[in-house]
């Protein structure tokens, strides 16, 4: 089986301007990813999707993979699709986002544990056990909760469930790491944007809305996601793994 992993990184980011090139511990945000996605033995190829002449320069200063795309595309996925066409003998796509320098190798060979057992779902994501004190109720931390078959029921910036009673239920903090069949991932980019995505702003949503289904994979890690300044700032003090 071939995996490709894609990380789309673009340097227009509203929250943390050009947040792929800030530097963690001395090296460029997309470097951390890179190097800590070409660790996972079980990934063919990594590969950096990028429109950014400078982001190019810090992947092929250090001998890895880039792949220049369209400037107009509007989301992660579409960079992902756009390099996966290309790719044809390709089984997996991984979508890593760019703003998780704290990748551990591990999670992308959980994130794919059902394909590499033989199951072929349409897309995977990844999630951890959600930490109700904390995240149940912010929407900054997206949760989402799965059927029996862990297939994912909904993700949502709100606290879900509603717990009338005080029996629980397994609730998930979900990461943006996505796994896809290559061929669903080039029918999913084709896909009309749908009301719940739009109202929620989660890409996943619309597959789910066309009646696809999610696999939630689980970890028992926590990474740590740099979207704003301030997360920058906590960046430096986050304990990772080597």
């Amino acid at each position: 089986m071939k995996i490709l992993c894609v990380i789309p990184s673009r340097i227009r980011s509203t929250r943390l301007p050009r947040k792929p090139l800030l530097l963690i511990h001395g090296k460029p945000m997309v470097q951390w990813v890179y190097e800590r996605a070409k660790r996972c033995e079980i990934l063919s190829d990594v590969i950096v999707a990028t429109d950014s002449d400078e982001i190019a320069a810090v992947i092929n200063n250090i001998n890895g993979k880039i792949m220049m795309t369209d400037p107009d595309l509007q989301t992660g996925s579409d960079r992902v699709a756009a390099v996966a066409k290309a790719y044809s003998d390709v089984d997996v796509v991984i979508n890593l986002q760019g703003d998780e320098p704290f990748i551990r190798p591990q999670m992308l060979k959980q994130l794919v544990t059902p394909y590499l057992e033989g199951e072929t779902p349409e897309m995977t994501t990844l999630a951890y056990p959600l930490d109700m004190e904390k995240d149940y109720p912010s929407p900054n931390i997206v949760k989402v909760i799965t059927d029996i078959n862990s297939n994912a029921i909904y993700f949502s910036r709100s606290p879900i469930p509603y717990f009338r009673t005080e029996q629980q239920a397994p609730v998930y903090h979900h990461m943006g790491l996505y796994a896809y069949r290559r061929d669903f991932l080039l029918h999913y980019t084709s896909l009309p944007q749908t009301p719940l995505e739009k109202a929620e702003s989660l890409e996943q949503l619309r597959a789910m809305e066309h009646g696809y289904k999610i696999r939630v994979c689980l970890t028992e890690h926590k990474t740590f996601e740099i979207n704003t300044p301030e997360e920058y700032e906590q960046a430096e003090n986050f304990h990772y793994e080597e």
